[in-house]
């Protein structure tokens, strides 16, 4: 389990928009609105038009959750990313920016944030995933470094991510405390069967404390050539600092390719962005 409420509300959130957007990028044939498929060629999922831009949606459900500010690190070739949200400045929650010059992994796009955090805890999520109100609000309310624990079951019953899809993420290992002991990424499917319905699967959405900036500057490359959050917090781990869990019964809308688009337009049906 995560911490105690904290003293004072968190108000902060990165979100990590500077991916390449690879897999979007590549054709595999699913038909999209013409405005989808250049948004699909240009790799930009946060941009993506679901309705609106996909992002818009997910600051909405930021700002739901108790959120004032938001921090998007992007690239600085992401120049349209940033036109808009200075143009529409939201007025339910303020939109900053933070360059990652080049895309190193999400430790590295962590530190790009540095300056925006400050002394703050803050809550870091994926740009191209639409987490709910419910699982955003009850991270921010817990305290101390934390993650979402998604239960698998739900995962797959509530969300857009099939089951064969959960051996791409990362399977929280936790002890009888309920804090992290390790994180199992891309678990085989015998693995995840031995965790069961009940495992709890981590989709990078994390509560920090500003100690998680000298824990990701020791994260070495991983074998994908990346600085990873996930050695960010084993190295938190390593260090003495828990890192609890938020359990929750929750599905996570991904859009990582062209085949997530029809799901996620479904889903964000009818929902009304107000910032």
């Amino acid at each position: 389990m995560a911490d105690p409420t904290p003293a004072s509300p968190t108000r902060k959130i990165v979100v990590l928009a500077r991916g390449l957007g690879t897999r979007m990028r590549r054709d595999t044939g699913v038909r999209l609105s013409d405005e989808q498929q250049r948004a699909a060629d240009g790799g930009a999922k946060a941009m993506m038009p679901i309705g609106r831009p996909f992002l818009d949606h997910c600051l909405m459900a930021y700002a739901d959750a108790g959120f004032t500010e938001a921090c998007l690190v992007i690239g600085p070739e992401h120049r349209a990313v940033r036109d808009y949200y200075t143009a529409l400045a939201p007025g339910r929650i303020r939109v900053d920016f933070a360059i990652q010059d080049q895309p190193r992994g999400t430790a590295d796009a962590v530190l790009a944030a540095e300056r925006f955090v400050g002394d703050e805890r803050f809550v870091v999520v994926n740009g191209d995933n639409f987490y709910s109100v419910e699982a955003l609000a009850a991270l921010r309310a817990a305290s101390g470094n934390a993650s979402v624990g998604y239960e698998l079951g739900a995962l797959v019953a509530l969300g857009n991510v099939p089951r064969e899809r959960v051996t791409a993420f990362a399977l929280l290992a936790t002890d009888a405390a309920g804090h992290v002991v390790d994180i199992v990424e891309k678990p085989t499917p015998d693995q995840a069967a031995a965790h069961g319905e009940q495992s709890l699967v981590s989709m990078n959405c994390f509560a920090f404390t500003p100690a998680i900036f000298a824990a990701a500057r020791t994260v070495r490359p991983s074998p994908r050539g990346e600085l990873e959050i996930t050695d960010a917090v084993r190295a938190l781990i390593a260090s003495g600092t828990p890192v609890g869990v938020v359990p929750v019964r929750d599905g996570v809308l991904d859009l990582s390719s062209r085949g997530d688009v029809e799901s996620v337009t479904a889903a964000l049906a009818g929902h009304e962005v107000r910032l």
